[in-house]
């Protein structure tokens, strides 16, 4: 792909070139105009009191340079990269308690639009929460979940209740070098705390505390979302959808949703069909109502319902600037405040929903769960009333892709062997015959200071192309569907034999989209089901697993990866180091966190080298499990087709909460 070029994302470089004909300003302008700030960038700046800012620069500055109060370069790295960390676990876990007292709402009757629509899931989270639910009415049994997940903020001692779904000697590694969280709100606090003038001084000791608020984020915050989410509205389930600009359509009323949280969305979804709304529409000139989605609110009602998605982070000024959006709905997270100001240019409302954040120059109609339903009415009328106003102005796209979203843990264990003999052991089969020759968590944001999408797009051909199965989230899972690459048919055409054959078996792509960026903790609990069926690693790390956010942008990223990498899997960044000043820093995150914790994080801006790191990172941990040596085509013991006497074996075996599913 041309370097020249802005965004490799479908239809992206077309409404670009439009806007630039126009002087419409992007964030793909902005971003070669505003060039980030050299001691920044590396971590060698200091501003957390006000003394400075100090920046630490020169030829030995590892060595020599002190800011005022005397911090070393090595310390400043830390704290700032500690910082990221801590916004990052607020920014999820809080989207994750909104979740908790929704589903405590539900279950005390006062959030009447909403209901229990996965009893089975509530009955497993019980489960894992030793909260009897035999024989007992579902709203009590969610009620004392609910009360039980929001335990996991505001504990000060001990540690979080998901804690023990990780594998015995992932826990282990965790008590041993005190990272295991107590709570969410602790964990964040004292990593504030301890970045104040004149606290934590010691690197190795900072980050430490940086892995255990990331904890706090993947299995506190994250999985609690995860886990409510599909409670309230359904585990995710195989869809087919469609992505990218194409999605809208010129004769009936575009509603986007957009941020992260699904509660408004998923209401949307049944209030835009309501016959009063359908033939209000109509009374405006509208054929019907279509409701899209962008960056992981789209994820998330893509998941359960098929609503089309118009793509990630980068997009969302591209999405306006198409002129066919009546409504842009915004809640929190990832939201450009530029959108406000290119939406002036054409007749689009933008309407922010969260109490937590305004954008000046944007409607505020605000999200209640109490009375959600009078809330999305009122929106879907905004969006109808403006369709009206409409201008021919605008770059139109038609061009989209299919795609199949929705595979969950539950599901992916599902399609392995059926309802009741459910299982990670092909997947593993497949593993050490080497069918598969490992696995790779692609996910982060799209990035604007890169050919955006593209990078995501490169590896993705590249990892399966090698024979590597993809676990996607987030904006990762957007760029992927934009390309086409989430459906069965890629694995015929682009992937490697023994992935190819996997595939076919199943009926599934190469790549699985598993959800939104919260959803990250769907591949932690993956990975400990793949630990407990047995053949691989007895513990996360050590399997033959690699994340990749190669377009990285946000501090949530950071705290995913971090979270990653304190669970044993190696964790690649594209882009350049915000810690790379500093060498000590550097070791810590790479050499010294691999040998307590079997994962690591590096930082990587070439694409081709990134990909031949997780190779490497991928084929090293084959040859320590010493599983058969990766050989294009050639695959280890065929497959038996199991008698009668061997499924009952494997009846006997099963765990105790399969029946649930």
């Amino acid at each position: 792909m041309s370097q020249h070029v802005k965004s490799d994302a479908r239809g992206a470089e077309e409404i670009i070139e439009w806007g630039e004909s126009r002087n419409i300003e992007t964030c793909f302008d902005r971003a070669e105009k505003l060039k980030p700030c050299p001691i920044g960038a590396v971590g060698a700046c200091c501003k957390v009191c006000h003394m400075g800012p100090c920046r630490l620069v020169g030829k030995n500055a590892e060595e020599e340079a002190r800011g005022v109060c005397g911090a070393t370069l090595p310390t400043v790295a830390a704290r700032n990269f500690l910082r990221m960390i801590a916004a990052g676990t607020a920014a999820h876990s809080d989207h994750a308690r909104g979740m908790a007292f929704t589903l405590l709402a539900v279950a005390k009757g006062e959030a009447k639009d909403f209901k229990i629509t996965d009893v089975r899931k509530l009955y497993r989270v019980a489960g894992y929460l030793n909260i009897e639910f035999e024989g007992r009415e579902v709203n009590a049994v969610a009620k004392d979940v609910a009360e039980k997940l929001i335990e996991d903020f505001g504990r000060q001692k001990g540690e979080g209740n998901f804690i023990t779904r990780a594998p015995k000697k992932t826990q282990e590694r965790w008590r041993k070098w005190g990272i295991v969280p107590r709570g969410v709100d602790r964990e964040v606090c004292e990593a504030m705390h301890r970045t104040n003038i004149g606290v934590d001084h010691d690197p190795d000791h900072l980050l430490t505390q940086g892995l255990r608020t990331a904890l706090a984020d993947g299995w506190l915050g994250s999985m609690i979302s995860t886990d409510v989410t599909d409670i309230l509205f359904g585990t995710p389930k195989p869809i087919k959808a469609e992505a990218s600009f194409g999605i809208f359509k010129e004769d009936e009323v575009n509603l986007i949703v957009h941020g992260h949280e699904p509660l408004l969305a998923e209401i949307l979804v049944d209030v835009v069909g309501e016959p009063e709304m359908v033939e209000y529409a109509k009374s405006k000139g509208a054929k019907g109502i279509n409701l899209g989605g962008m960056c992981c609110t789209a994820n998330e009602v893509l998941m359960r319902h098929g609503i089309p998605t118009a793509g990630g982070f980068t997009n969302q000024e591209l999405g306006i600037m198409t002129g066919l959006i009546d409504a842009m709905t915004v809640d929190v997270q990832c939201i450009m405040p530029a959108i406000t100001e290119i939406s002036k240019k054409f007749h689009t409302k933008v309407i922010t929903t969260s109490e937590k954040a305004k954008i000046k120059g944007a409607m505020h109609v605000e999200f209640d769960e109490h009375r959600a339903k009078e809330v999305a009415r009122e929106i879907v009328k905004i969006a109808v009333d403006n369709f009206p106003n409409r201008t021919a102005t605008g770059s139109h796209i038609t061009d989209k892709a299919p795609l199949v979203a929705g595979f969950s843990h539950e599901y992916i264990e599902y399609m392995q062997g059926g309802t009741w003999r459910g299982s990670f052991r092909p997947l593993n089969d497949a593993i050490i015959a080497g069918r598969v020759r490992g696995v790779v968590g692609l996910a982060g944001c799209d990035n604007p200071r890169v050919p955006s999408t593209g990078l995501h797009h490169f590896l993705a051909k590249e990892l399966i192309k090698n024979d590597i199965l993809i676990v996607s989230t987030g904006c990762g899972s957007a760029a992927c569907g934009s390309a086409g690459f989430l459906t069965p048919e890629t694995a015929l055409e682009q992937a490697g034999p023994g992935l190819r054959e996997v595939c076919e078996a199943i009926g599934i792509p190469p790549i699985l989209h598993l959800g939104a960026c919260v959803d990250n903790s769907r591949i932690l609990t993956i990975a400990s089901a793949m630990a407990a069926e047995g053949g691989l690693s007895d513990e996360i790390g050590g399997m033959p697993a690699v994340g990749i956010a190669p377009e990285w942008m946000s501090e949530k990223a950071i705290a995913i990866g971090c979270y990653f990498a304190a669970s044993g899997v190696p964790v690649i960044f594209g882009g350049d180091s915000p810690v790379e000043g500093s060498t000590e820093v550097t070791k810590i995150m790479t050499e010294v966190w691999f040998e307590r914790y079997m994962g690591a994080l590096h930082f990587e801006p070439d694409p081709e080298k990134i990909l031949a790191m997780a190779i490497k990172y991928i084929d090293a941990a084959r040859e320590r499990l010493k599983l058969r040596k990766y050989e294009p085509g050639k695959f280890g013991a065929e497959r038996v087709l199991m008698d009668m006497a061997a499924r009952r074996e494997i009846e006997k075996a099963a765990k105790p909460h399969i029946g649930i599913y």
